[in-house]
């Protein structure tokens, strides 16, 4: 029910409080606190490694040539200004939903809707994109293996270049994700760690092998599309850094998260970059930038080339297929946390809060989620992927940089573990990393995610605000008190 004696605008401004806010009828309050610092830290590096660097440089040297490195630094200085905002956000609302949580705190709850539009956006649309990445490594992997490829007609989207019926590995991937998710956080993380400690031990192996064919000559005309195919690079790079922020989604589950999140945020970036220059700088320097467009697998194709045989693209090409699995396996992770903060808000049917008593895990919302993501994977095409992904996730890191400032101005007293440095320049300039990397975004991307958008904002007027836990006097909202696991 909607609260009495609120206007719609005092509905759409109200904020949910740091402290004691409330929880709708039949939502569950809290997980279980399983998660420590170098597991979650795991968790952004997992998540973020493998998006991008095992097959985003096939979209982004065509477009900015040798200066894709360039790209990748002003990509990473635009993610990083974020995480610094997001370590803030995350040590003073440490709880489960990300920037949705922060923007809900900050900004006010229409607001907040339309951050969670960007977020399902982000977590949804990036998880069915890394399927279908890891679906090119498995076709590299059977072919060096069988000297077969699965048939285009199962590998491949009804509308992509080459078009099939449907990405079956990508779908198969979401749906193991998935189960494996059900069976528990901890399960989730200790696998993840494993998974991510293998894919970095791929990629010094190929950063490795690469420098022994490095040439400089191939960095001599290091921006043949000139300042604009840089920026256009970076706006599609972007994409391979999105992920760092799955760490703020296990607000609920990690322990002592005022220090434990803040900490692997940073780590997680630091780390994630140095992997990213590394190995740009060993796939270029071995191969012609000309060469990369269309490539697909292109990392296992370079060593293929420069070793001249198939044994380390097939070892590269096993570790992707293992690796990539860990990148799914988070993002789906963030996707069913946002959904579960959003049912314990309110704005969204209590099912998605709804918690199994045994595993302690949210079954019903990340089967629906496994249902959505399944079918993304399945028809729609890399390329038209990327794109949406980087859009939502960039309004997303502005939102939790301006709100970095207002929560300062509002509650200077609130307890913050961690402070962003250089306050208030660092905030503002990572506005304007994002503002630039979104100028450069196609238009159609502007418009697809514009109509998301616009029907997640209908759905909150038509129900959501009606139903939201901060309606006084509503018999559905309960106090911060946890509730029953249903």
């Amino acid at each position: 029910m909607t609260a009495p004696g609120l206007t719609l605008v005092q509905q759409m401004v109200r904020r949910r409080p740091v402290i004691g806010a409330p929880v709708a009828h039949g939502a569950v309050n809290n997980l279980k606190r399983s998660i420590g610092t170098f597991q979650l830290t795991m968790f952004g590096v997992g998540s973020t490694v493998g998006t991008g660097i095992f097959f985003v440089l096939s979209e982004a040297v065509p477009e900015a040539g040798p200066g894709v490195i360039v790209s990748f630094v002003i990509a990473g200085i635009a993610a990083g200004l974020a995480v610094i905002c997001y370590a803030e956000l995350a040590s003073a609302v440490p709880v489960s939903g990300s920037t949705y949580s922060y923007a809900y705190t900050t900004l006010g709850e229409v607001v907040a809707m339309g951050v969670a539009a960007c977020l399902l956006l982000e977590y949804g649309v990036s998880t069915a994109a890394v399927a279908v990445g890891w679906s090119q490594y498995v076709n590299k992997l059977l072919e060096n293996f069988f000297g077969h490829q699965l048939p285009q007609a199962l590998s491949a989207a009804p509308w992509d270049t080459q078009p099939g019926i449907v990405n079956l590995p990508a779908v198969v991937l979401v749906c193991l994700c998935a189960l494996l998710l059900i069976r528990g956080a901890s399960e989730s993380a200790k696998v993840n760690t494993i998974m991510v400690l293998t894919k970095l031990g791929v990629l010094v192996m190929f950063a490795v092998i690469a420098f022994t064919a490095f040439d400089s000559d191939r960095f001599s005309t290091f921006a043949p599309l000139g300042i604009a195919g840089i920026s256009s690079a970076a706006g599609t790079i972007f994409f391979s850094y999105i992920g760092l922020d799955a760490v703020s989604t296990a607000g609920d589950e990690v322990k002592d998260p005022q220090k434990t999140m803040p900490r692997a945020l940073i780590a997680a970036l630091i780390t994630v970059t140095v992997i990213y220059l590394l190995v740009t700088l060993a796939a270029i320097g071995a191969q012609n930038w000309t060469e990369f467009e269309g490539q697909k697998a292109g990392l296992a194709v370079i060593l293929d080339h420069v070793t001249g045989g198939h044994y380390w693209g097939t070892v590269l090409a096993a570790g992707a297929v293992i690796s990539i699995f860990s990148v799914t396996l988070v993002t789906l992770y963030g996707q069913t946390r946002i959904l579960f903060a959003m049912g314990r808000d309110g704005l969204l049917p209590p099912m998605f809060a709804k918690v199994d008593s045994r595993r302690m895990t949210p079954v019903n919302n990340t089967i629906v989620v496994m249902i959505a993501v399944s079918i993304l994977a399945g028809i729609i095409p890399l390329d038209k992927l990327a794109d949406m992904v980087s859009i939502g996730t960039l309004v997303a890191f502005i939102v939790v940089s301006v709100g970095v400032v207002i929560l300062r101005v509002r509650e200077p007293d609130l307890p913050r573990a961690f402070k962003v440095p250089g306050y208030p320049v660092t905030p503002v300039l990572s506005v304007l990393g994002c503002l630039y990397i979104l100028y450069s975004l196609h238009w159609y991307t502007w418009a697809a995610f514009g109509c998301w958008v616009l029907v997640v904002l209908a759905f909150y007027f038509a129900w959501g605000r009606h139903h939201s836990a901060l309606n006084a006097g509503d018999g559905g909202a309960a106090t911060t008190a946890t509730g029953d696991a249903q």
